[in-house]
C-alpha cells in the first residue's frame, strides 16, 4: 500500500468558462441506495497525491452531491482538497480504481483523516451500488500525482486485481453509467485516452485495475448505457 505522496504545484490554473455542473437524471442508476457498512482495513489502492500544503475543507452537506440517486458517504474532509472545479481546474480524465479492500473498508478508511486517501465514488461489488465520498467539484486523494488529481475523478471499485469474480456484471454496469455520465458533464471523450487506469498515471507504482479488468467491455458500456 502506498503512503502519502506529493508533486509540485500546478504553475498555474487552466481556467474553464462556464462553472455550473450539470445534473444527471437518477434514471441512470438503478440501485436503492444504502447505507453503509461499518469496517477497518488498510488503505485502499489510491495513492494520495496531495497539494503540498493543501487545506481541505468542511465535510459537505449531502445535498451537494452530484447525483441524488446515490449514497452519499462522505470522506474525512482531512482526505480532500476543497477547490470549485472545473473553474479552478478543468476535469479531463475518468482514473479507474480497484480497492484492494471490501467496500465497507474502504468507505471506513476514507472516513479516517489518518489515512489521506479519498476517491469520488466507490462501487460495491455484489450488486453496483454507487456511493459517493467526495463532490466532484473538490479534489480527492486518489492518483498518487497532484496534476492528475485535479484533472481527474476517481472511482475505486470493490476487489482485488488478481479476482474476476469481484468484477460482477452489477458493477461493470452502473459504474460504466456513472462514467458516462461525468464524460457528459465534462465534455470528456468516452475512450482509453481520457477513462484511464491507476497505473496510468504518471508516477504511480500501482497495477490496478489489473490485467482481468475488461476494458473492452467497459469503454463500449460507457458509449452506449
Amino acid at each position: 500500500m502506498e503512503g502519502e505522496r506529493t508533486a509540485p504545484a500546478p504553475t498555474r490554473r487552466r481556467l474553464l468558462q462556464g462553472a455550473a455542473l450539470a445534473t444527471v437524471p437518477l434514471a441512470l442508476f438503478s440501485g436503492t441506495p444504502a447505507s453503509a457498512q461499518s469496517g477497518t482495513g488498510a488503505r485502499p489502492g489510491a495513492g494520495a497525491g496531495r497539494r503540498p500544503g493543501g487545506r481541505p475543507g468542511p465535510d459537505v452537506d449531502p445535498r451537494a452531491v452530484e447525483y441524488p440517486s446515490l449514497d452519499w458517504q462522505p470522506a474525512s474532509a482531512s482526505n480532500y482538497t476543497r477547490s470549485t472545479r472545473p473553474s479552478a481546474y478543468p476535469v479531463d480524465f475518468v482514473v479507474v480504481h480497484v480497492t484492494q479492500e471490501t467496500y465497507a473498508d474502504t468507505l471506513s478508511i476514507f472516513r479516517n483523516p489518518d489515512k489521506q486517501v479519498s476517491a469520488h465514488y466507490v462501487v460495491r461489488s455484489s450488486d453496483g451500488h454507487v456511493a459517493q465520498c467526495v463532490r466532484e467539484a473538490d479534489i480527492a486523494w486518489h492518483a498518487g500525482n497532484w496534476d492528475y488529481n485535479t484533472r481527474s475523478i476517481g472511482i475505486e471499485h470493490e476487489g482485488w486485481v488478481d479476482r474476476p469474480e469481484y468484477f460482477t456484471d452489477a458493477m461493470y454496469e452502473q459504474s460504466a453509467r456513472l462514467t458516462a455520465a461525468i464524460c457528459a458533464t465534462y465534455g470528456i471523450p468516452k475512450d482509453r485516452e481520457h477513462i484511464i487506469a491507476h497505473h496510468e498515471v504518471p508516477g504511480s507504482d500501482h497495477t490496478d485495475p489489473g490485467p482481468l479488468w475488461d476494458w473492452t467491455r467497459y469503454i463500449r458500456l460507457v458509449n452506449f448505457v
